[in-house]
């Protein structure tokens, strides 16, 4: 009788010895449980990360539409819309990218300050994964802040946000909270407390925002500010995320999809090399 273990169980023990991968692929497993721990995070306080936001938005669109006359027009695309009609599609998108930014840029920025940033760094994850599910939490957490400040909006007299077409709706969505998501996981990366993280929000997020044809149409300004206006990627987001809705944008809808998505990409590329290598992560 041999006293050799079967060729199977050799093989077996080849394959889990210490050092040997057992995760060859995705870890989807692991993707999974961080997505939903980023999800857990903030719904956990819904009242402030989503509730709360919607809340803003609505009352943004009480002061403007009072101060500046409900039944005023705005010309876009070469037609008149009601100024009501015009700023609602801005606001909800701009409370996406708004949120898609502040998640992303308090998960690794607060476990450095807390000194749990190991959490993120221990666990069987690749980089990309890892990046993924930091970026789909964002990103989840600006669609529930989305359809919630769509749905009082609906419910508003005298603002129509009936869309007219949802996949673009969707897509400009979606290129927006990612564009905003990956800004906030490399704004996490670099800033060492919540003083850097307040200061790109001011500083760089704000602007982006507020001058990027939100509360107005761009064809109204001087040939130099539209033009620093088309430089803006979030205007783009504005323009075709509006245009879901009215059938109407400031720029051709192809052309900034392609430019936002160029963006997110290299965006990505940035965050993905940053991350692997553990600049400002590892000590």
């Amino acid at each position: 009788m041999s006293s050799q273990p079967p060729i199977g169980e050799i093989r077996s023990a080849i394959r889990n010895a210490p050092g040997a991968p057992v995760i060859r692929n995705v870890n989807w497993g692991g993707l999974k449980t961080l997505y939903v721990k980023e999800v857990r995070r903030f719904f956990k306080v819904q009242l402030q990360t989503i509730w709360a936001p919607a809340i803003s938005q609505l009352l943004l669109l009480v002061v403007f539409t009072t101060a500046l006359g409900a039944r005023g027009t705005v010309h876009v695309g070469g037609q008149e819309v009601g100024f009501g009609d015009f700023i609602a599609p801005g606001l909800i998108v701009m409370g996406m990218i708004n949120n898609a930014f502040a998640n992303a840029s308090f998960s690794l920025l607060v476990g450095k300050i807390q000194g749990t940033i190991v959490d993120y760094l221990m666990p069987p994850l690749s980089t990309a994964e890892l990046l993924a599910a930091l970026v789909g939490g964002a990103v989840t957490r600006a669609f529930c802040v989305g359809g919630a400040v769509w749905l009082a909006m609906a419910l508003m007299p005298g603002v129509h946000v009936t869309p007219h077409a949802p996949f673009a709706i969707l897509w400009f969505g979606l290129l927006g909270s990612t564009f905003l998501a990956l800004l906030g996981v490399l704004t996490s990366i670099w800033a060492e407390k919540f003083d850097h993280a307040a200061a790109v929000t001011n500083f760089v997020v704000a602007p982006l925002a507020l001058l990027s044809g939100t509360f107005y149409s761009v064809d109204r300004l001087a040939p130099t500010f539209r033009a620093i206006s088309h430089a803006n990627p979030v205007f783009y987001i504005i323009s075709g995320f509006r245009y879901g809705f009215l059938g109407l944008s400031d720029s051709p809808v192809m052309i900034g999809s392609f430019a936002v998505l160029a963006l997110d990409v290299v965006l990505a590329v940035l965050c993905y090399q940053l991350l692997k290598r553990g600049w400002k992560l590892k000590n």
